[in-house]
């Protein structure tokens, strides 16, 4: 029998709409998946709502179940939860993460969902493809013992580095950020905070994730000589303009980049099934809770996602529920 569904599709550059979805059962190898939450990845999914991905970065921006075409109409998303109704035994009635869009339900091959750990909630395992992404920049970024670290940017990404790097050995990390009121966020993943005018300098490693050439610029002027600026925002079409004409190169610092679409060189033998896992099993920590600031119905995502988008919904991340809960 065929399932009757409704999934959230961009219809024009700051227009959303829900439509109604028919899927057909799952073959061999598949499951149907119940949708229980999803998370709004406020930086990226704006920029996507707002039409601003640019034209050379279409092919790259694709999510991993996308349906349609950048700028509109287009179905997009990748932090989703759910319980799999119908497949094979052992995953029949677990509750799993997909990299999967806004859509109450959805078939995708039984290798595309990996399973939630029992000490993780359902809600807080929306978080599952931010974590990956900290993940990832820090086997880029290899921070060491007693390093002295910086992150820019108190978004879902930064916070999500932030809360890793808080378990580092040794590693004192300060939080800088235009929002005062991220300083609540800072105290609960157990770190300082800072407004930028005030961030401590004589950085070993700070990680940028604010979006903004200021920001960017504010990280390098943090560096001790040698140190490095990790760079984890999306700009979409935006230009970056830096004063590079300083101590940039008397101090021999320097800007890598990192993103999530290609697992980190330095962990060559991981797959990005094992990346996922990694980020799974790190979220059993109920400090990132403090990332999950509001929630809302499936049925207001449209209007979510344009108060996002203005900025008239302050966010880290906001979760659609789906359903009862």
């Amino acid at each position: 029998m065929t399932v009757d569904a409704h999934a959230f599709w961009l219809r024009a550059p700051g227009e959303g709409e829900i439509r109604p979805v028919r899927l057909d059962p799952p073959g061999d190898g598949e499951v149907l998946v119940r949708t229980r939450f999803t998370g709004v990845s406020r930086g990226t999914e704006t920029l996507v709502f707002t039409g601003r991905v640019p034209t050379d970065q279409h092919a790259a921006m694709r999510a991993p179940f996308q349906d349609g075409d950048f700028p509109a109409p287009v179905k997009y998303g990748y932090l989703n939860v759910g319980t799999v109704e119908a497949g094979p035994a052992e995953l029949r009635g677990r509750t799993v993460f997909c990299l999967y869009p806004h859509q109450s339900a959805y078939v995708v091959p039984a290798g595309s969902v990996v399973v939630v750990p029992d000490g993780v909630p359902a809600a807080r395992a929306v978080l599952a493809g931010t974590v990956e992404t900290a993940v990832n920049a820090l086997w880029d970024a290899a921070p060491l013992v007693g390093d002295r670290v910086t992150v820019i940017g108190g978004g879902m990404v930064g916070c999500s580095v932030t809360a890793l790097l808080a378990r580092f050995p040794g590693v004192r990390v300060e939080l800088v950020d235009a929002d005062p009121g991220r300083a609540g966020v800072a105290a609960a993943l157990g770190v300082d905070f800072a407004l930028p005018a005030d961030a401590t300098g004589g950085r070993d490693l700070v990680v940028h994730a604010s979006a903004s050439a200021d920001g960017l610029q504010r990280g390098l002027e943090l560096l001790r000589p040698e140190g490095t600026v990790l760079e984890l925002s999306w700009y979409g079409d935006r230009p970056v303009t830096l004063a590079l004409g300083g101590a940039f190169h008397s101090r021999r610092l320097a800007i890598r980049s990192s993103q999530v679409g290609t697992v980190s060189p330095r962990r060559a033998d991981r797959s990005y099934a094992d990346r996922l896992a990694v980020a799974l099993d790190l979220l059993t920590d109920p400090a990132f809770d403090a990332l999950l600031t509001g929630r809302s119905r499936f049925t207001d995502l449209p209007d979510v996602l344009d108060r996002l988008a203005s900025g008239r919904l302050p966010a880290l991340c906001h979760l659609i529920t789906y359903g009862e809960e």
